[in-house]
């Protein structure tokens, strides 16, 4: 197999670019695997409860949303190595470990990262397109296929008062 310089130079210039994106240069051997540490999966589930906290939901619609971002990250060696580059700081930085509060101040720290960026656009869509996660919520899905939401209890939530009505009387300058 024949390899080309020009192909070489732009695999090494867009590794180099991701890493400087994604605020960290990756090891060697990040390439081999999704990152050093065997925790990549729970310390990305970490985040995302940290990011999205919903206390009850289980951690099966954490755990999808993780792999559906491992997934992603996976779809091209830059990606990947940006983004075990990424979940490789958080564990050494302890962040499995961290309290609530700390793990939040430290996400607040990275948030203007690619990495964090990229963690939160995937996560707001994964996340809350889960039918488990719709069930804890209360929410009943989309309606279209069901004739939609004024033929199937437009007026069902009961958790709100009931509104006020007031007719007009017809009276000039009078107010409802």
């Amino acid at each position: 197999m024949k390899t080309r310089n020009k192909n070489v130079l732009l695999g090494s210039t867009s590794t180099a670019l991701v890493a400087a994106v994604f605020g960290s240069a990756a090891p060697a051997n990040v390439g081999l695997g999704l990152g050093r540490h065997e925790s990549s999966r729970i310390i990305l589930m970490r985040m995302l409860r940290v990011m999205f906290p919903h206390p009850s939901f289980s951690d099966a619609p954490y755990e999808r949303c993780a792999k559906a971002l491992i997934a992603d990250a996976r779809q091209t060696p830059g990606q990947k190595i940006a983004f075990a580059a990424a979940l490789d700081n958080l564990a050494d930085e302890g962040f499995a470990d961290l309290g609530d509060d700390a793990a939040l101040t430290y996400l607040r720290g990275i948030e203007k990262t690619g990495f964090f960026q990229l963690v939160r656009a995937k996560a707001v869509v994964t996340l809350y397109d889960d039918e488990e996660v719709w069930q804890a919520l209360g929410y009943e899905g989309a309606s279209f296929d069901q004739g939609g939401y004024i033929d199937r209890g437009f007026n069902d939530l009961d958790w709100l008062p009931e509104p006020r009505i007031e007719e007009y009387d017809g009276q000039e300058g009078a107010q409802p």
